[in-house]
């Protein structure tokens, strides 16, 4: 079943946030995800949308996005998002 892994980000240092983008792409290729989405100015149908960044990410099953999210090397580059931005994460799971 489907998981997708969605980020809404709010960067104040965007020099060290690069340091995360830079490195991304080479740890994530490793895994059986496919961005669907990453936009930094989401069109509001509803609502407010206060984040700088949005991603949307579809991976196979929970397992897989936990093996990318847990991996050692994607918590090593994870700290320089956390060092750059604040950001709510969630894994929504498709119904069947």
């Amino acid at each position: 079943m489907s998981c997708y892994f969605i980020a809404q980000i709010n960067i104040h240092d965007r020099e060290e946030y690069r340091k995360y983008l830079d490195g991304y792409d080479e740890i994530f290729s490793k895994y059986k995800g496919i961005v669907m989405a990453v936009d930094e100015n989401p069109t509001v149908l509803e609502g407010e949308w206060p984040f700088d960044r949005t991603v949307l990410i579809r991976f196979p099953d929970e397992t897989e996005a936990r093996r990318w999210y847990e991996s050692p090397e994607y918590r090593k580059l994870v700290e320089h998002r956390h060092r750059s931005s604040k950001a709510n994460i969630v894994l929504v799971k498709r119904e069947k």
